[in-house]
């Protein structure tokens, strides 16, 4: 039987496998990369689509409260397909369904809400931050809704949501978190550690306990210095743990980030969104939970305070910025290239373990869930 041409797209360059094809060619037979190559394709494949750009793995976003101007926690299930399909539509081939900080009824009900989507594939998972966050540093995110970890809390979550959570952020200096963070490992979560006011020694401890990822780093943690080091260095020090970073200019310093990516290596960064229902959409005003947001030129700060309330970037404008600002070390385009593909697709899949679904890497044999840019 003769296996069916499908598509040909040829491109001005393609991140396959790691490698650089430029240029370069996919063939794409019912949605899978079943060949390709460098160069021009074989005559006898008439090309169906021609991409000046560059084709790079899709984006794996592990950090994201909605867009489009649409949140995960709002009501209908429609509102957060749309905020789905806004990110899908700038580049994201997975993107988690991030909740914030809400009295235990309510963050039952959102989890319940989102379950049948992870189920259904059409997220890669819920990511729950909070509520076990320190009051100390909550960020934008309602500090009277803050608690300490509750083993029939945790239980009723991981119930409700029978396998969708797939990522939780946690303090660890509050009473009960090693424990909590005990719990998680066992039911296949992967534990982050932020919003939190931890020494040095209680998060390595953490680490030791299983957490493998730093939220947001610097954001909403103890500050550094040199007297106290605090989370920041523990979390830079251990070689288990990816660090995310947000990586839209607002939240950390364009020089901050090259730094950390040549000091750590792109395989453990993961650029996030943080984005919130802003993202895409005009400055006004907004809400995240509980709390009122007001986006102007383009910064989402809390109407009460003035505090930075997530993004309004999408995966795509990081990886741009990337390009623009590579990591220490990065001497030619290419090196910026595929350091930009591991920090924004690459290290997220594999911290979520997608890998397996073919995210995170273009290669033969795998979905053609790419990118352009």
């Amino acid at each position: 039987m003769t296996e069916p041409a499908g598509e040909v797209v040829a491109a001005a360059r393609i991140v396959l496998d790691g490698d650089v094809l430029e240029p370069g060619w996919l063939r794409i037979v019912d949605g899978i990369v079943v060949d390709a190559g460098a160069g021009t394709p074989d005559p006898r494949l008439p090309v169906a689509r021609r991409v000046a750009g560059t084709i790079v793995p899709g984006f794996v976003d592990m950090h994201c409260h909605g867009g489009g101007g649409y949140g995960f926690t709002d009501p209908e299930v429609a509102q957060v397909r749309a905020a789905l399909a806004f990110h899908a539509s700038h580049g994201n081939a997975a993107t988690m369904l991030s909740l914030v900080t809400a009295p235990a009824d309510e963050l039952l009900a959102q989890v319940r809400r989102l379950a049948p989507l992870v189920a259904a594939g059409e997220a890669p998972g819920i990511h729950l931050e909070g509520p076990w966050l320190s009051r100390a540093r909550c960020g934008a995110q309602d500090p009277r809704a803050m608690r300490d970890p509750d083993p029939a809390e945790i239980d009723r979550l991981l119930e409700a949501g029978d396998g969708a959570i797939g990522l939780v952020t946690l303090a660890p200096e509050r009473p009960g978190a090693l424990d909590a963070i005990d719990r998680f490992v066992a039911a296949g979560v992967v534990v982050a550690l932020g919003h939190t006011d931890a020494s040095y020694d209680q998060t390595a401890a953490a680490v030791d306990r299983g957490a493998t990822v730093a939220t947001h780093l610097f954001n909403g943690m103890r500050p550094f210095t040199h007297r106290d080091p605090g989370p920041i260095l523990a979390l830079l020090d251990d070689e288990r743990v990816v660090v995310e970073l947000i990586g839209d200019g607002v939240h950390v310093d364009p020089r901050v980030v090259s730094s950390v990516a040549a000091r750590v290596g792109a395989g453990r960064v993961a650029l996030i969104s943080d984005a919130m229902a802003a993202a895409g959409s005009a400055d006004g005003r907004y809400r995240l939970g509980a709390l009122d947001v007001t986006v102007a030129d383009g910064v989402a700060r809390l109407s009460d305070g003035g505090a930075i309330a997530g993004g309004t970037s999408t995966m795509a404008q990081q990886f741009g910025r990337i390009l623009a600002a590579p990591p220490r070390g990065c001497t030619t385009e290419l090196e910026a290239l595929t350091a930009a593909v591991t920090m924004t697709s690459t290290t997220p899949a594999r911290v979520l373990d997608l890998a397996e679904t073919g995210l995170g890497q273009l290669s033969v044999g795998a979905p053609a869930r790419f990118a352009v840019v």
